[in-house]
């Protein structure tokens, strides 16, 4: 997890499928528990808007880095669906309170909180208002209850609330940013590391300055056996320019627009088809959607990493 830094994470259950396409003998049950007991893993919306998931000790510092062009919009959005400064601030006093008496509770649960108060929760409020929590640093999403994420007070879940970023440490710790991000994407851009975290394309700039002259090995799958990323893949995301993975002709399978990011099957660094899955019962049945035929070698492969899949799910895979 450390060396990807941070993984797209508003499908935890894609989120999770992403780790076990870059380790061995993970389980999904082993990322609930690193979520819920260890609390070594945390999710919050630290870049482009949306939710990621990172090691705890990451989590600080790629808050204070992110949060500030986040919580403008932020603002913009809750304004648009009625809520006002006043009552925005009266929604986080509601949530810490919350959280504070009675621990971890899951969006519905807080959402009943809030609206018990008179704070509305329709249409797009409760999600803005959930991020404007976590752009504070009041919560974090952290333990599983069930199926679902529960949020939690920050202090009490990893022992401090974030602090703000000091001007004095603002380059230094870009220079952080463009260097993790390298371990994980290189060959990339500063154009293409502004697209990945959402930051002007100066931070960028400024972050790779910093490390000018730094190695870094390319990360691009090219020998890497053919594998099965889930929707939302750290590759499928961490680069502005995607045609060297992705052909013209199949753009618009992988990335139908509205946001969306298909499953993919991955050979040699391209996509080369998509692939879903369902789960019934204790068994999973997986479709794989090449955009051209297989050959044998190459089906066997998928095959054994569709047993994989099944495996880290603890299911039996339908053929």
């Amino acid at each position: 997890m450390s060396h990807l830094l941070a993984v797209q994470a508003q499908d935890l259950r894609a989120a999770r499928l992403a780790l076990r396409a870059r380790s061995r003998d993970l389980t999904a049950g082993a990322v609930d528990e690193a979520l819920t007991a260890d609390r070594s893993l945390v999710v919050a919306w630290l870049g482009r808007g949306t939710l990621h998931l990172v090691h705890r000790d990451d989590y600080p510092w790629l808050l204070a880095l992110t949060s500030p062009k986040r919580f403008r919009s932020n603002e913009r959005r809750l304004q648009q669906e009625g809520i006002g400064a006043d009552d925005a601030a009266r929604a986080m006093a509601i949530v810490e309170t919350a959280l504070g008496d009675e621990g971890p509770l899951t969006r519905e649960g807080l959402s009943a909180h809030l609206r018990s108060h008179g704070i509305t929760t329709t249409g797009q409020a409760m999600p803005h208002l959930l991020m404007r929590s976590c752009l504070l640093g009041i919560s974090v999403l952290g333990p599983m209850a069930g199926a679902k994420q529960a949020f939690a007070l920050t202090e009490d879940w990893l022992g401090r609330r974030p602090s703000s970023l000091p001007d004095t440490e603002r380059a230094a710790t870009l220079a952080r940013l463009a260097r993790r991000y390298l371990d994980a994407h290189a060959p990339a851009t500063p154009a293409d590391l502004a697209g990945w975290i959402g930051l002007p394309l100066r931070d960028a700039r400024l972050g790779f300055e910093s490390i000018a002259g730094s190695d870094h090995a390319p990360s691009r799958p090219g020998s890497v056996s053919p594998r099965l990323l889930p929707s939302f893949d750290p590759y499928l995301l961490g680069w502005k320019d995607r045609t060297f993975m992705v052909s013209d002709a199949h753009r618009k399978l992988v990335h139908p627009g509205g946001g969306v990011i298909k499953a993919s099957i991955i050979h040699y660094g391209e996509v080369i088809g998509t692939w879903t899955h369902r789960k019934k019962g204790g068994r999973m049945t997986l479709e794989l959607r090449p955009f051209a035929g297989l050959d044998d070698a190459l089906a066997r492969a998928l095959d054994v990493d569709a047993e994989d899949v099944a495996r880290f799910e603890a299911l039996a895979l339908s053929r």
